[in-house]
């Protein structure tokens, strides 16, 4: 019983038997005579192995420590799973939305182009010497002088942005 349990605790802390030797200053052969049952630790050697192997006195001598390692990577392996899982339906979420943005800022724009296209520049014929009139005309010129000069870019950008955000197969 100890000498099983001695050797499923050291695995399990993925030591070597050099290295729990080194540890308890003693040589490798000690240890394997241990995990043999051909010998067992003095007390205090007892003592310095159950706090070299982080685990109580009493779990040394108790009953046989099983070696549950692959049920613990199979409960870990499916986690992982489900967490892949989860951050896979987000990252798809996040590119549908993106791309839903996309195009409506594509369509929004080639409305507004149309817009102003069909209206023309209406302001122009305004009579400026009212205030009210010159500032909504003014401040609709600038808009049209800025929207000219980036909505292509941004249509541009938007159709790029689409045509990557494609799910792919």
């Amino acid at each position: 019983m100890l000498s099983e349990n001695i050797k499923v605790l050291r695995r399990a802390k993925g030591l070597s038997q050099e290295e729990l030797a080194v540890k308890l200053n003693v040589v490798r052969q000690t240890i394997s005579k241990w995990e043999q049952g051909r010998s067992v630790p003095d007390a205090d050697l007892l003592i310095a192995l159950s706090e070299a192997l982080e685990t109580p006195v009493s779990t040394l001598l108790g009953e046989t420590v099983s070696e549950s390692e692959a049920d613990d990577v199979r409960a870990l392996s499916e986690k992982l799973e489900i967490i892949n899982l989860q951050l896979a339906r987000r990252k798809d979420l996040g590119r549908k939305l993106l791309r839903g943005l996309l195009i409506a800022l594509c369509a929004a724009t080639g409305i507004l182009f149309v817009v102003l296209f069909v209206l023309g520049s209406p302001y122009q014929g305004w009579d400026y010497r009212d205030p009210e009139t010159a500032v909504a005309g003014t401040a609709l010129h600038a808009f049209e002088w800025l929207f000219v000069r980036l909505a292509p870019v941004v249509f541009i950008g938007a159709a790029v942005g689409i045509f990557l955000t494609r799910k792919k197969r």
